[in-house]
């Protein structure tokens, strides 16, 4: 496929079966099929409804606080040398993360389709509290599904979501991380569909999920255009996001695939390295294959079974990735990359002191790679890297690498 061809399909994308290429597509039980036509019917619907999209601008600025700023973090472009680094804002929308835009969007859908019941899966336990934020607004029944070992080291946020009235139900099957919490969610879902809206927090899951979630965390990207031309006088020379499910980097990504002299870079967490098999990096190290309704790259075994994952940050500790990410990793569009646990606790320590930013653990992955970009590139280039959450529900993963106890 030439890339004039490639640049041409991306308003293409997915087809009509939610495919991106090979991936994506609607894997489930035939009891979720109604169910996620329903609400692909209404998507589409609703989608360039002016009351909805009205309804859905007012809320992302009034009760979410956007646009989030661009932000030139000087002092770090100094001191590492090399490009000038931006830094997208997404840690100062309300509940301080980027899963807040998917989510009152997704909200939205629930309430015109009647539903009183909210679900959803959480690793970092961002998108958890997202959800119990928007369900004591529309006061909506609400439980979320977290691994044991997320529930533990993101105390913080659950706490947070239980004060906000959600029922948090710990999983203890698998890894007890994120993949087994999107499995409990499934399960749950399946059961209760009648009443119950699934509130997906990433990019992944059958069609149209990973459409719709893109959709609504577009508006990083969209704003980050127009600020760049605005701030920068012109486009940025790269992009970097971190890459778990990938909601944060498709988001950032999207309304610039067409501009052919914008960079991509898509992070994904190295954890102990991508030669062992304690990392959580599916686009560098995996082959495709089908989970949670969808296909994508997965890390996998030769017999096709999951592999446990390893991060230090919670958020990013998934063996899939959105199908998307998947498409544009084929076709050469966006470049995937890893940082390690070390480099990303490097780069939280880094920001923290020199710009008096305190990064979620899964954005400093994105920081580690930017800045060994921006000392790559020449001083006339500019770097925008997407702060996709703040780093205070990780002080205590921090704190006891760190050897601290508070």
């Amino acid at each position: 496929m030439s890339n004039d061809a490639v640049m041409n399909d991306f308003a293409s994308v997915p087809d009509g079966d939610g495919r991106f290429g090979i991936y994506g597509g609607k894997f489930v039980a035939e009891t979720l099929m109604s169910a996620l036509d329903e609400l692909e019917n209404l998507y589409n619907k609703l989608k360039d409804d002016p009351e909805f999209v009205a309804e859905l601008d007012a809320d992302l600025a009034h009760y979410v606080g956007r646009p989030s700023p661009l932000y030139e973090a000087s002092r770090l472009s100094d001191k590492i040398g090399g490009a000038r680094i931006w830094l997208k804002r997404e840690d100062l929308n309300h509940t301080g993360a980027h899963k807040v835009n998917n989510t009152v969007g997704q909200a939205l859908l629930a309430k015109h389709m009647g539903k009183k019941r909210v679900i959803a899966e959480t690793g970092a336990g961002q998108h958890g509290v997202a959800t119990a934020t928007i369900a004591a607004r529309l006061g909506l029944e609400c439980q979320v599904f977290m691994g044991e070992e997320d529930v533990r080291r993101q105390a913080l946020n659950v706490y947070r979501m239980k004060l906000l009235g959600a029922e948090v139900i710990p999983v203890t099957s698998g890894s007890r991380t994120l993949k087994d919490a999107m499995n409990e969610a499934m399960r749950d879902w399946v059961t209760y569909v009648d009443d119950t809206f699934y509130i997906i927090g990433t990019v992944a899951g059958p069609h149209p999920y990973p459409m719709l979630v893109r959709d609504f965390q577009c508006v990083i990207g969209r704003e980050a255009r127009a600020q760049s031309l605005n701030q920068i006088g012109r486009l940025p020379d790269a992009l970097v996001a971190c890459v778990g499910g990938g909601s944060n980097a498709i988001g950032l990504f999207h309304p610039f695939l067409e501009d052919k002299d914008v960079a991509m870079y898509g992070v994904e967490a190295g954890g102990h390295g991508v030669s062992t098999s304690q990392h959580a990096a599916p686009l560098t190290a995996g082959t495709p294959g089908v989970l949670h309704g969808n296909r994508t790259y997965l890390m996998q075994d030769a017999d096709g079974q999951i592999m446990h994952t390893h991060s230090v940050s919670a958020g990013l500790d998934y063996p899939g990735v959105g199908p998307e990410h998947s498409w544009l990793k084929d076709i050469g569009r966006v470049e995937y990359v890893v940082a390690d646990d070390d480099e990303a606790l490097k780069a939280f320590h880094s920001l923290t002191r020199v710009e008096g930013i305190m990064p979620a653990l899964e954005s400093s992955h994105a920081l580690a790679y930017a800045e060994r970009l921006a000392a790559e590139l020449g001083p006339d280039k500019n770097i925008v890297v997407n702060l996709s959450g703040r780093g205070d529900k990780d002080i205590h993963t921090v704190a006891e690498i760190d050897g601290l106890e508070f």
